[in-house]
């Protein structure tokens, strides 16, 4: 087998290309954007992929692609589930024949999202089958698990990477010759050194009402199937599959499970149990420490192996559960316990161990562990075949953070607020807004996307921001208790697409009043430019008429005026005819953003003879190339794309455009 060095993203999209894939769909999302990028990369046609507008449009296009007998894969974040949730929810009832795994990459910390929800939760809320891979590695192989378990068992499928395995790089073996993938594939070859790979053969869509129809009396009847369906998977995922399994030290599974054997009566005192990146943190935080206890990894938490489980909790004492957002296997050990009346004690995020929030980490861990395993009263340690240590101090005479015995100074780097890129073009849109508002009572609703930074300080442009076209709806409720507030709600392009117009027609026919402003940029760049409705462009290549967001407006009786944000004086004026104006009214600030468009202007310059060093530019502005050197504002030239918005608010006229006489 070849082996590549892959992100985890890469594996999981490449992965599915060796599963067959047929048709992928889904809406951009950090941590999850590059799973779908990937398949792109290497789509040599046959496999249709697509940006669909938006998450819930992905699953229903994905589960008709899978009804019809293809392999299909869908790809979100962890906060788009909500928007997929109502189709997930039927699907798991109705079944698909077809594969059809959704990736839904969760966001521990959260480092770009509004919540840190866990999807474990969801898939067994949906009695959808997940699972949690620990690696690169181990989410090239689990994806391609997961659309064989989905055909097996006529079941959509989660895979769930976490931010660190979605975007960490690791060793990963691919599939080298003819895949194995059955006698309903075909293997053809890339052109590239990914060899080979299976190809699945949609057997096609056959009618059965009583099937593909949901009807109150089939959901009835297909609920008691749904049931007996996730025990038989559970049974299946607890009899060697390789990511469900139990080690000591180096240990495979199999000699894990004969050292129990051997122990006979006599118990571990202590074991871990773990799944997903914190495993890998766990073994690390072990070695650190130079300790040997048994550890049960959990790479499928619903439906939960409970017959592996059981087999663990019958060899050890106590449990310390190590895993990320929510206390799932935690809560899943405690049920055990109490069902088969095991005597366990079980610790983790429920009694204090770990935190809830936040991502978990080796020192973390380290830490609970010592605790775990010190003798003190409250654990109950001293734990078989754990050797004696400093409880504070590495076994191998180095703490996590120092190197031989050394202290690892920590580098000192500079702060790096999130802020808009110089010269984007949502700055202007905000400060005309701002300036043509002035000191009139205004709430000024946002979104989520890039322009969510108009938020920060001077800018300030951002009171409100709930979730994906939340800002226009959000702008009505408050304006209706409000009525003598200016209501802003701003939205950009794709997001518009993906879940705005919804609000707009709630707004005309609630007959509400509000101004409506769409930040086009073009793109959706905020998850690293991909195309969308409005670009005309697809996954697929093919260029068409792009939808026209005005002709949208027009049909819903939106009246509209479309302005450069850059030409800022003109946008300003645009601004303030909005507000003079009643009804759902919508201003388009259409500029394309930077790195599609740079504007075709050399960088600013500052006449510092004319300088007054009031720094209005940097007050008012916030932009990243206008910074302080000696005392005295100067231009970064290698940020400055020479939008000139600074050069059209000096007092003193001394930013002026790039290559001016001064």
């Amino acid at each position: 087998m070849p082996v590549k060095l892959l992100m985890g993203n890469e594996a999981l999209g490449l992965g599915a290309i060796h599963a067959g894939v047929n048709f992928v769909s889904g809406y951009p999302g950090t941590p999850s954007t590059e799973v779908l990028e990937t398949v792109a990369k290497h789509n040599d046609g046959s496999i249709h992929i697509e940006w669909s507008t938006n998450e819930k449009a992905a699953l229903e296009a994905a589960a008709g692609a899978a009804y019809a007998g293809a392999r299909a894969l869908v790809t979100m974040k962890q906060v788009g589930l909500n928007v997929a949730s109502d189709p997930l929810m039927t699907l798991s009832y109705i079944g698909v024949e077809g594969g059809l795994v959704i990736v839904v990459a969760d966001d521990p910390g959260p480092i770009s999202s509004q919540t840190e929800q866990d999807t474990r939760n969801f898939a067994q809320f949906a009695k959808v089958p997940i699972f949690d891979p620990a690696s690169p590695g181990e989410a090239y192989g689990m994806i391609q698990d997961a659309f064989e378990l989905s055909e097996r068992h006529h079941t959509p499928v989660i895979v769930r990477p976490t931010t660190r395995v979605s975007h960490a790089c690791g060793t990963v073996k691919t599939r080298g010759g003819v895949a194995d993938c059955g006698a309903d594939f075909e293997n053809p070859t890339l052109d590239d050194d990914d060899a080979s790979w299976g190809r699945h053969v949609p057997g096609g869509f056959v009618k059965d009402t009583r099937r593909w129809v949901v009807f109150p009396r089939t959901s009835f009847l297909n609920h008691g199937k749904v049931e007996k369906r996730a025990a038989a998977i559970a049974d299946e995922l607890s009899s060697g599959y390789r990511p469900n399994r139990i080690e000591i030290g180096g240990l495979s599974h199999a000699e894990a499970m004969r050292a129990f054997e051997e122990r006979g009566e006599q118990r571990f005192a202590s074991g871990i149990a773990c799944g997903g990146i914190s495993y890998h943190y766990v073994m690390e935080a072990l070695e650190m420490l130079d300790l040997e206890l048994p550890v049960l990894k959990i790479g499928t938490p619903y439906p939960f192996p409970a017959k592996l489980a059981t087999e663990f909790l019958e060899a050890v004492d106590e449990v310390l559960c190590v895993e990320e957002l929510d206390p799932v296997i935690e809560r899943e050990l405690d049920f055990l316990c109490g069902y088969e009346f095991l005597p366990n004690t079980i610790h983790g995020k429920l009694d204090g161990y770990f935190g809830y929030a936040g991502e978990q980490s080796v020192e973390a861990i380290c830490d609970a562990l010592t605790e775990f395993v010190d003798g003190d009263e409250t654990t109950g340690a001293m734990c078989q075949g754990v050797r004696p240590l400093d409880t504070r101090q590495c076994a191998k005479g180095f703490d996590p953070l120092t190197h031989d015995g050394e202290a690892v100074p920590k580098p000192e780097l500079p702060p790096r607020p999130p802020v808009l890129c110089a010269g984007c073009p949502h700055r202007a849109s905000f400060y005309a807004v701002k300036r043509a508002v002035g000191k009139r009572k205004a709430v000024f609703c946002g979104d989520i996307g890039c322009y969510t930074l108009g938020n920060a300080a001077p800018l300030d442009m951002v009171d409100t921001c709930l979730c994906m076209g939340g800002g226009i709806t959000v702008a009505q409720g408050i304006h209706a208790v409000e009525p003598d507030t200016l209501a802003f709600g701003f939205v950009g392009d794709s997001t518009f697409f993906a879940s705005g117009i919804t609000g707009v027609v709630n707004a005309v026919y609630n007959q509400h009043d509000m101004i409506v402003c769409i930040l086009d940029n073009s793109t959706t760049a905020m998850t690293g430019q991909q195309p969308h409705p409005g670009t005309g462009r697809t996954m697929m290549g093919a260029d068409g008429a792009p939808l026209s967001i005005p002709r949208i407006l027009e049909a819903l009786g939106v009246s509209y005026e479309t302005v450069d944000p850059l030409d800022f004086e003109t946008a300003v004026q645009a601004v303030r005819d909005a507000i003079e104006k009643t009804g759902v009214r919508a201003i388009i600030f259409k500029s394309p953003c930077i790195y599609l468009e740079p504007p075709a202007h050399p960088a600013v310059e500052i006449d510092l003879g004319s300088c007054i060093d009031c720094r209005a530019c940097i007050k008012q502005l916030g932009c990243p190339a206008l910074v302080i050197e000696d005392g005295h504002v100067a231009v970064d030239s290698s940020l400055c794309y020479g939008c000139e918005l600074c050069c059209k608010i000096c007092p003193t006229d001394a930013l002026r455009e790039g290559g001016a006489d001064a």
